[in-house]
């Protein structure tokens, strides 16, 4: 059993791998920023919170336009993927870097949903440099009671 529980997942990292890969290809063909692959990757930091009405993710993206972003919801899987720029590209001659924190590049985060949450009313709020997904939950009816009506002919 621990060896095909070992297959799905790496089943599930390779679908996971596929669809970032799709993603970020789809990027690069509708925005025209093929030539952000080579700055490289980085990792935005990202927040998440649960509320009782919704999952909100946060990301920090300074510098990146909303049309180098695309998200996904597959499989209870919110998928975020962009790129962020480098502000140094035409700025290399004669200059030497000592310190370089910030990343640039290509990135994606994803943030696995536990519960029931409705993609089809997701929506994303990209705002000063921060983007906002709320994902709404669906009302867990399990275990509740609930009256079934009858009729009769």
């Amino acid at each position: 059993m621990h060896d095909l529980h070992r297959i799905l997942l790496s089943s599930e990292v390779r679908d996971f791998h596929d669809e970032v890969a799709r993603l970020f290809e789809h990027l690069e063909q509708t925005t025209g920023a093929a030539r952000l692959q080579a700055a490289g990757h980085c990792t935005p930091t990202l927040d998440v919170r649960e509320t009782t009405e919704a999952l909100e993710v946060v990301l920090d993206l300074p510098g990146v336009a909303a049309d180098h972003v695309r998200i996904l919801l597959k499989q209870n899987v919110l998928v975020m993927v962009g790129l962020k720029p480098t502000p140094y590209a035409a700025d290399r001659n004669g200059s030497t870097f000592h310190v370089v924190e910030r990343g640039f590049g290509r990135f994606a985060r994803a943030v696995r949903l536990d519960g029931a949450f409705d993609g089809g009313r997701a929506r994303a709020l990209f705002r000063a440099g921060e983007l906002r997904v709320i994902v709404p939950r669906i009302d867990d009816r399990r275990g509740r009671e609930i009256l079934v009506p009858i009729t009769t002919a």
